[in-house]
């Protein structure tokens, strides 16, 4: 098994308690939205090396598992990494549907093995990627995946590193905050949360990774290291 598939722990090892975590992450974002419909999700972090990515996949697998039709987006337009957990390509992606009307018209959507769930990829990286989130044609691409599927999940750099993540939070229905409790500081988790809240974030909930769990609780949960 390569590096990237055991990162995929709902796939490798759905059983495990891990992957059972992951369903419980599911669960407790879909009551997060029993008021409005959330159809937008972004995940994103503090500082590099939290977790995003990986906790983002395994949640959009957990979701595509309950029959729904899931697109992943990679928006991490430094450094994308959802084309490699599911080994797919990156030659075209969401900056193709920035360039390109006929990509506007039909996504390079990728599948990824689990039914239900597409990938787009970020595609090639461009030179001002907070200048192609935060544009008109952003929220036409949103608008276009909509159509496609029941939920887009949408991968962002960390908050703190560029301003990527808030510009892009302003146009999601949520916003899911990973932390790593090995690495991660408090105050690096209170200036990303108010760097959400400057623009109106919707902060559905955060997710606690690699936490180093006593052996009662050992037994029931568990988190993935992070990326």
């Amino acid at each position: 098994m390569t590096e990237s598939q055991s990162d995929l722990i709902t796939i490798a090892n759905p059983r495990s308690p891990v992957s059972e975590a992951y369903r419980t992450l599911r669960t407790n974002i879909q009551f997060a939205s029993v008021d409005k419909e959330l159809r937008t999700l972004l995940v994103t972090s503090a500082s590099p090396e939290e977790g995003k990515s990986t906790t983002l996949a395994n949640l959009a697998v957990t979701l595509a598992q309950s029959e729904k039709r899931v697109i992943l987006v990679d928006c991490d337009l430094r450094r994308p990494s959802l084309h490699k957990l599911f080994r797919l390509d990156n030659a075209a992606g969401l900056v193709s549907m920035m360039v390109d009307d006929e990509a506007l018209q039909a996504p390079p959507l990728q599948e990824t093995g689990v039914p239900g769930l597409w990938l787009l990829a970020s595609g090639t990286l461009p030179p001002r990627p907070s200048d192609l989130l935060g544009s008109q044609r952003m929220a036409r691409i949103i608008e276009g995946l909509l159509t496609r599927a029941d939920m887009l999940l949408f991968d962002a750099p960390p908050v703190l590193t560029v301003t990527d993540a808030a510009i892009l939070a302003t146009k999601m229905d949520g916003v899911l905050l990973v932390v790593n409790a090995n690495h991660t500081k408090r105050e690096q988790i209170l200036n990303a949360k108010a760097q959400l809240e400057k623009v109106n974030a919707n902060i559905v909930g955060t997710v606690l990774n690699n936490v180093d769990l006593n052996k009662r609780l050992g037994y029931y949960y568990g988190e993935p290291e992070a990326r």
